[in-house]
């Protein structure tokens, strides 16, 4: 039996608390139909980013709600034309009655969710976790994990470590990807192991800036100078672009989001949502 669209929203809440996201962020229900007969959620669509192609494909299934881990709207419009992609996607969502919602940070901080996730690579070896940036929101925390660590990025030490080449095959089989970028620090070139890892999911730029104690920086993508200098400190970096090391947690989002809604709705993971760069 379709649920309220109020009902959904309240599930993906539960899941990932809009409290734990960053400041900076634009979370949550960013796009509302308005009021009709039909005020409910069939199916859900989930998706890392909603380009036209993505809502094409909702539209095509007939989705009422399409969560959006990027943010579809995030810098503020000034307008509704149908001048750029973005002005484009909320006038159709709106003209066909599609809400769109974004979890992004907030998703990103839960416990359980994608720095967790990212853990995952290397199974129980990932001992002693903590946030890199310890959730601000203590009732936002203990609603979402029960004191589980929550906060942006995440620190693990590796017990036992392993060895560079046994690390780059971990990441590269947890996200089913051939090929990773791999910038190694001298000592671990020369084989000494990696004992502790820092990850975040995208950009990790501005949070890795004051790691401390990490032989092993692990996120999407990050600036040239950055990479230099986390080398001359001593520490590795694995990039694997941007959304590689997001678009591997929807299955399990849309997994934890129909046992929350009891199966009443359908939830799907876009088959066009892909990350813009190939390695050719």
């Amino acid at each position: 039996m379709p649920l309220p669209l109020a009902s959904v929203i309240a599930a993906l809440e539960a899941l990932a608390p809009l409290a734990l996201a960053a400041s900076w962020d634009n979370v949550g229900l960013l796009v509302e139909p308005p009021p009709g007969r039909d005020d409910v959620v069939r199916r859900v669509l989930l998706t890392i980013d909603l380009g036209e192609r993505e809502l094409d494909e909702a539209l095509a299934s007939g989705c009422e709600l399409v969560v959006a881990y990027h943010p579809p709207i995030f810098q503020p419009l000034s307008r509704l034309t149908r001048a750029s992609a973005a002005e484009r996607i909320v006038l159709r969502a709106v003209a066909h009655r599609v809400a769109l919602y974004s979890p992004h940070t907030a998703l990103d901080a839960v416990p359980g969710g994608v720095n967790d996730w990212l853990l995952q690579a290397f199974g129980d070896r990932a001992r002693e976790v903590r946030a890199l940036s310890p959730a601000p929101d203590p009732e936002g925390a203990r609603a979402s994990g029960g004191g589980a660590v929550a906060g942006a990025g995440r620190l693990a030490v590796l017990d036992p470590p392993l060895g560079l080449e046994a690390t780059v095959a971990a990441v590269k089989r947890h996200l089913g990807l051939e090929h990773v970028r791999l910038a190694a620090a001298e000592r671990h070139a020369a084989g000494e192991p990696i004992r502790s890892v820092a990850v975040c999911p995208g950009a990790g730029g501005s949070l890795f800036a004051d790691v401390r104690g990490a032989d092993l920086l692990w996120t999407g993508e990050l600036r040239h100078h950055d990479v230099r200098a986390h080398n001359a400190a001593g520490a590795s970096v694995i990039l694997c672009d941007h959304t590689n090391t997001e678009r591997g947690y929807l299955p399990l989002l849309a997994e934890r989001l129909r046992a929350r809604l009891d199966g009443a709705v359908e939830v799907t993971v876009s088959a066009r949502d892909r990350d813009p760069l190939d390695v050719v």
